[in-house]
């Protein structure tokens, strides 16, 4: 396939480098930092340019950008997709995109899905790219009508071949409320968390609790941002409950109540066993 990528950071650069490893795909990359394209380059991430010109022979075009860059992009250069071309964003949530993109797909008459690639690093750009970002991840689509079957199996084989454990499908609308849960409130957690003024006199006192749970504090805000605002009802749902759930072990601490903490940490324990993973 002949494969372009629009926006070469820590998603995009990642996917040239995988797709470059281990499949003989061509890839053609764009970024708005010239220096970036020509990293790209040089590592052999791509293998040259994707220009205007470009665009209408790409089988498969990955757009790894913010959700308002991704339709301000489309619908700037969606007149020059040929019928034939696949779009598949990478955007972290999809209402914001998938009504928009999808009605620019009908417009210039190509097919459109929705991705996101259940990876990342809390440093992003190309820099903290590599080619097994993806290894033992799921791959999310929102295809709705616009997919056949055929294509599904394509793109399922193109993204396991790349590292993907796996195609994960289902619709905007879940998809935005899962990910409220699963990733956008430990980012929120962990941002708060680290705000305490004990962060900065824990030296020597912390360990792998304190890691693990201000890691994604490092993250891009105006990213963040973004992708929260997008996401707005359902993470403020989660929010408030996860508040709530808090109100309770402060009320067992101040009254000293040594069997209601003990239940809460209990409840807590046994939700993680029913939930499973690491």
């Amino acid at each position: 396939m002949k494969i372009g990528i629009v926006g070469l950071g820590l998603i995009g650069g990642s996917m040239a480098k995988s797709i470059k490893a281990r499949t003989a795909h061509t890839v053609w990359g764009c970024d708005l930092d010239g220096e970036v394209v020509a990293a790209a380059r040089r590592c052999g991430a791509i293998d040259a340019t994707l220009g205007d010109g470009d665009i209408a022979a790409c089988d498969l075009i990955l757009a790894a950008l913010l959700p308002g860059d991704t339709v301000a992009w489309v619908s700037e250069k969606g007149r020059l997709f040929s019928s034939q071309s696949v779009l598949l964003d990478l955007c972290g949530i999809k209402r914001a995109v998938c009504g928009k993109l999808a009605a620019l797909a009908h417009r210039y008459g190509f097919t459109y899905i929705g991705g996101h690639p259940m990876a990342g690093r809390e440093r992003g750009g190309f820099a903290n790219s590599s080619a097994d970002l993806f290894d033992g991840a799921a791959m999310i689509l929102t295809p709705g009508e616009a997919a056949a079957p055929p294509l599904l199996k394509k793109l399922k084989e193109f993204f396991t071949a790349i590292g993907f454990a796996g195609l994960t499908i289902t619709t905007p609308e879940e998809h935005d409320r899962i990910i409220a849960y699963t990733s956008q409130l430990a980012h929120v957690v962990s941002s708060a968390y680290v705000k305490s003024p004990k962060a900065l006199q824990r030296r020597g006192i912390s360990a792998g609790s304190f890691r693990d749970l201000t890691r994604v504090a490092r993250l891009d805000p105006a990213m963040w941002t973004e992708l929260m605002m997008g996401n707005a009802d359902f993470l403020a749902e989660e929010l408030e409950l996860l508040l709530e759930n808090l109100t309770g072990y402060c009320k067992a601490l101040r009254a000293g109540d040594r069997e209601l903490l003990h239940r809460l940490l209990a409840e807590g324990h046994d939700k993680k066993i029913l939930a499973g993973g690491n």
